[in-house]
């Protein structure tokens, strides 16, 4: 919180656009459409037999690439967290205090490490439905609206696109595998171990009944969220169709990855959309900033220098975390610290009621 005024928008096209057409076209409307044909290239290309082998480090190229694109589009929020001084400002011992005792712990004790581990794979699922949520207010907001009217809807629907077709479709299972699989690394009490080992062969046995009890709810959701749509229009409020074009997409996307698994890339899909996504923010609300911190000219080769090096340092930090990582505990438990407070942060450093965006 705190009671400061909230700092001035970055530059950005006036209008119902955030950054500009073709800059949200490529980087917010359009990343789902363009993860979703990327992923469906991916087996037929070839590329997927394609391996990649680095410091020890081994895996088919896809899955090198995504996991260097995550690590590297979670580790930015420290561009606006740390590097913008209004931002850093307002919450210092958040900043700094709360990553190093978090550091600390998870580097003390391994059942805190695996316990967090568990906590960032699911905290990562609601964090992504919130990043579509916040794109969507900020379209009401560039639309003239009132940002708190119809927010609960909005949240609710991006939880129903997002969560709804890990819980109901081909998803769920890995996501419950993957629990399973970081809680054994762990000496669990045998109760907690029995339910983790449990909930993977439960959810099989019942796949169709959560199948059909998620499609129900969602469709009953989809039509309350309609109806309040159609109030808040006669109540004055503007449509923002950059907001709908956001949502569809997103949520046809998520169906064919996390529902159906259709190109069989459905962790490859969904990630990218996501950190290009998170790309796009970043660059467009402190490349600025970041051009004055570096002391670069007001130029568009000062932009370009200042992009090149926030590219290329998180492309560094992803790469070496997803190779080194796993054989190094310092850098599992610091890429496990970056990912917690990339979660925690963004939930308050941007925020559209107080117009920090």
């Amino acid at each position: 919180g705190g009671a400061a005024a909230p700092p001035a928008a970055p530059p950005g096209a006036p209008g119902p656009w955030i950054a500009g057409p073709r800059y949200d076209a490529l980087l917010f409307l359009g990343a789902p459409w363009l993860a979703l044909a990327l992923g469906a290239a991916l087996r037929p290309s070839g590329l997927s037999d394609w391996q990649v082998g680095l410091w020890g480090y081994q895996a088919p190229l896809p899955l090198f690439l995504i996991g260097a694109f995550v690590a590297a589009h979670l580790v930015l929020v420290l561009v606006r967290s740390h590097l913008n001084r209004e931002v850093f400002r307002r919450h210092p011992l958040r900043f700094t205090l709360v990553p190093l005792l978090l550091l600390a712990l998870v580097g003390a004790s391994t059942h805190a490490l695996v316990l967090l581990g568990v906590v960032s794979l699911w905290w990562d699922v609601y964090h992504s439905s919130l990043q579509t949520f916040g794109l969507g207010r900020i379209y009401e907001l560039r639309a003239g609206n009132d940002v708190t009217q119809g927010r609960r809807w909005d949240l609710g629907l991006n939880l129903l696109l997002y969560v709804g077709p890990i819980l109901g479709g081909a998803a769920l299972l890995p996501h419950l595998q993957s629990t399973l699989e970081l809680s054994q690394q762990a000496s669990w009490s045998d109760g907690l171990s029995a339910l983790f080992a449990r909930a993977p062969v439960a959810a099989s046995e019942q796949a169709r009944t959560l199948t059909w009890v998620c499609t129900g709810a969602g469709l009953v959701f989809l039509c309350a969220y309609l109806w309040a749509q159609v109030r808040l229009v006669r109540a004055g409020q503007r449509v923002s169709w950059q907001k709908v074009a956001l949502y569809a997409s997103t949520g046809l996307c998520s169906l064919l990855a996390w529902g159906q698994n259709a190109f069989g890339e459905a962790f490859f899909i969904m990630n990218f959309f996501h950190a290009l996504q998170y790309f796009g923010i970043v660059w467009w609300a402190e490349g600025r900033n970041l051009r004055r911190l570096l002391r670069l000219p007001d130029s568009r080769a000062g932009a370009a220098m200042a992009l090149s090096a926030l590219l290329w340092s998180a492309a560094l930090y992803g790469v070496v975390v997803l190779t080194l990582g796993p054989r190094s505990r310092a850098l599992t438990c610091l890429a496990l610290v970056v990912a917690l407070m990339h979660f925690w942060y963004d939930g308050f450093v941007w925020s559209v009621q107080r117009r920090m965006v």
